[in-house]
C-alpha cells in the first residue's frame, strides 16, 4: 500500500515495483487531468475526450494497458480538427481498437489461415460497433448481413509484434477470399483495399453524418438537441467532406447554439466538473492522484468505460443522489484543503476576482451600494468562478448556510475560512 504522505515520485517508485504496468496507466490518467486543466486549448481538450469516447477502447484490457497512451496521442488527439474519414482509419488500424474489440483476431473462415490457428474464426465484434457506435447509429440502415459482410471484409487487419513494436498490419493469410456484398455494393477481392474502401463508404453516409453531428450537439448543447441544429450541422459535415472544424464552426455559429432555452441545459459529466471547478477555484495541482481518485469514486474512471459504448454525455446517468453527493463533498474537500497536492487559496481566488475579471456588474453594484459581509462575498465569488448569477433560491440556500453559528463563529476567527465556504458552496451549487 502506497503511504498516504508519500511524495509524486516515490508513489511512482511504489508502482513500479509492485506493478510496471500501472505506472503507464497511471500516467496516463494523471496527463489526462493536468492537460484538461492546465491546457490552453482547451476546444482541443474536449474534442480529444469526445472522440476518444466515442471511440471507446478500455485501457485495462489485454496489452490496451499500453497501447492506449499512444492511441490517444497519435490517433484521437491528432485528428480531433481534421477530415472524419481519417479519424475513421486512424482508429480501425490502431493496435489499440483492433485489440479492444477482437479484430486482431479475426480469420476468414475460407482463408489460408482458417483452421490452423486454434479455435478462433470470423469476429464481428468490431463489424458491429463500427457501425452501430462509430458512423452510422443503431438506426443507420444496416443489417446483419451487413456486420457479417464487414466483418469478414475487415479480416486480415491484425497487429504485428502485439506484444513489442505492436503495428498495424495486414495479414492476407488471414484475409477472407473472394466477393463480398456490403450496403448492398459489391466488392471484389483486393485485400487491405476492401477495408479502406468500406471505411469510406461509412465515413461518406448520410445516416453518419446525422449520427455524429447529433453526438456533437449532444456533448456541447442538450440531452436531446434540436433537429434544426443536426440537421444544418449534418449539412455542413457532408458538404465539407467530414471535416471536423467546418461541422464545430457550424454549430457555434447556429441559433439553436445560443438560444435561451438551451442555456446551462447540460449538466457536466465528473470529468467536466472536477476540471472546471478545479480551475475556476485557481487551485494549484502539486500531483493529480488524488483528483483520479476522486473521478473513479464518481464512476467515471479515465479510460475505463469497459463497453464500447463510452461514458454516457446525458444527465441520467450521473444526477442521483449518490453521485450528486459526491459532487458536493468534493467541492468541500476542495475549498477546505483537504484533497493532498491540490492548493486551494482563497485570498488568490478573491484577487483573481478583484483583479483579473473583465466584466462584474453585480460586484460592482454592491460596492456601489456599500454592502458587506456575505453579500458582497457571495457576490464576488459568484462572478470570479461562474462568471453569472446563481439563481436566487441557491443564494439563499447559501445565506442561510453561512448565518449557521458555527459558520459565523468560523469567519470571525478567519474570515478566510468564511470565503474557504462560500467558494464551497458555490462549486457544489447545481
Amino acid at each position: 500500500m502506497i503511504p498516504p504522505d508519500a511524495t509524486p515520485q516515490e508513489r511512482e517508485i511504489f508502482r513500479a515495483l509492485g506493478n510496471p504496468a500501472s505506472v503507464v496507466t497511471s500516467g496516463l490518467h494523471q496527463a489526462e487531468l493536468m492537460r484538461e486543466i492546465y491546457s490552453e486549448r482547451q476546444l482541443l481538450e474536449v474534442m480529444t475526450d469526445f472522440w476518444f469516447n466515442h471511440f471507446n477502447v478500455y485501457q485495462n484490457k489485454n496489452q490496451d494497458a499500453y497501447y492506449t497512451t499512444t492511441y490517444e496521442r497519435d490517433v484521437i488527439r491528432a485528428h480531433a480538427f481534421g477530415k472524419f474519414s481519417d479519424l475513421l482509419v486512424a482508429t480501425a488500424q490502431s493496435p489499440a481498437m483492433l485489440m479492444y474489440l477482437d479484430n486482431w483476431q479475426s480469420i476468414g473462415p475460407h482463408s489460408q489461415a482458417s483452421g490452423k490457428n486454434g479455435p478462433n474464426g470470423l469476429n464481428e465484434n468490431y463489424g458491429r460497433e463500427l457501425m452501430e457506435l462509430h458512423t452510422l447509429g443503431v438506426d443507420g440502415g444496416y443489417t446483419q448481413q451487413d456486420v457479417t459482410s464487414l466483418a469478414t471484409v475487415l479480416t486480415g487487419w491484425t497487429i504485428a509484434q502485439p506484444d513489442d513494436a505492436a503495428q498495424f498490419q495486414f495479414d492476407s493469410r488471414r484475409h477472407e477470399p473472394g466477393t463480398k456484398t456490403f450496403l448492398g455494393e459489391k466488392f471484389y477481392e483486393a485485400g487491405s483495399d476492401e477495408g479502406l474502401h468500406a471505411l469510406d463508404m461509412l465515413a461518406h453516409q448520410p445516416s453518419t453524418a446525422h449520427f455524429i453531428s447529433r453526438s456533437l450537439a449532444i456533448r456541447f448543447v442538450s440531452d436531446d438537441p434540436p433537429e434544426s441544429l443536426v440537421g444544418r450541422m449534418s449539412a455542413k459535415f457532408q458538404s465539407s467532406d467530414g471535416d471536423i472544424r467546418e461541422v464545430l464552426r457550424t454549430m457555434f455559429h447556429s441559433p439553436g447554439f445560443w438560444s435561451p432555452e438551451e442555456y446551462s441545459a447540460k449538466l457536466k459529466t465528473p470529468l467536466e466538473f472536477i476540471v472546471s471547478a478545479v480551475r475556476a477555484s485557481g487551485a494549484n495541482v502539486v500531483a493529480p492522484d488524488v483528483l483520479v481518485q476522486n473521478l473513479t469514486a464518481m464512476g467515471m474512471q479515465p479510460y475505463g468505460m469497459a463497453v464500447p459504448t463510452g461514458y454516457s454525455m446525458k444527465a441520467d446517468t450521473w444526477q442521483n443522489e449518490g453521485a450528486l453527493l459526491a459532487r458536493i463533498n468534493f467541492s468541500t474537500n476542495l475549498t477546505q484543503g483537504k484533497l493532498p497536492n491540490v492548493q486551494f487559496d482563497p485570498a488568490n481566488l478573491i484577487a483573481l476576482g478583484i483583479l483579473a475579471a473583465p466584466d462584474a456588474p453585480k460586484t460592482d453594484a454592491i460596492i456601489a451600494e456599500k454592502h458587506t459581509g456575505v453579500d458582497f462575498a457571495i457576490t464576488l465569488m459568484e462572478e470570479t468562478i461562474l462568471g453569472s448569477e446563481l439563481s436566487v433560491s441557491d443564494e439563499d440556500i447559501i445565506r442561510k448556510q453561512m448565518r449557521e453559528p458555527d459558520v459565523e463563529r468560523r469567519m470571525k476567527t478567519s474570515p478566510l475560512d468564511g470565503m474557504r465556504l462560500v467558494a464551497g458552496f458555490i462549486l457544489a451549487s447545481p
